[in-house]
């Protein structure tokens, strides 16, 4: 796996772990976090926990999958992704516009994307 590769697959388990977290085990919870957050090593985390380093590896690929499941299941993350590029895209038309458009047109889309953005 290449770097790139790996800094990828880190930022999506830490998006997934932010929506999910609460689904899954304190276990798979404890660990996700000091490896993917806490950027620890197998054999540091086996060393709090006073457990293998190969137990370790496994709680933390189950909770991968877990967490791709309920993603695959919910899409929670695919929406939040949507409605930012979403909302800026209304930013670009806000601007795009703002020239033209009366101040209460402009008004009513500002309010309705603060409304968006406090969904998100």
């Amino acid at each position: 796996m290449t770097e790139d590769q790996a800094l990828e697959k880190n930022t999506r388990i830490n998006l997934l772990f932010d929506f999910y977290e609460a689904l899954l085990t304190e276990k798979q919870q404890n660990f996700t976090r000091y490896y993917f957050q806490d950027n620890y090593t197998l054999g540091e985390i086996s060393s709090l926990f006073h457990i293998t380093r190969q137990a370790v590896y496994e709680h933390i690929k189950r909770a991968e999958l877990v967490l791709e499941d309920y993603e695959s299941k919910l899409h929670l993350v695919e929406k939040h992704q949507q409605r930012g590029q979403m909302i800026q895209e209304i930013e670009l038309q806000i601007t795009a516009i703002q020239d033209s458009a009366s101040s209460e047109v402009k008004q009513q889309l500002k309010a309705l994307l603060e409304q968006m953005e406090t969904l998100g």
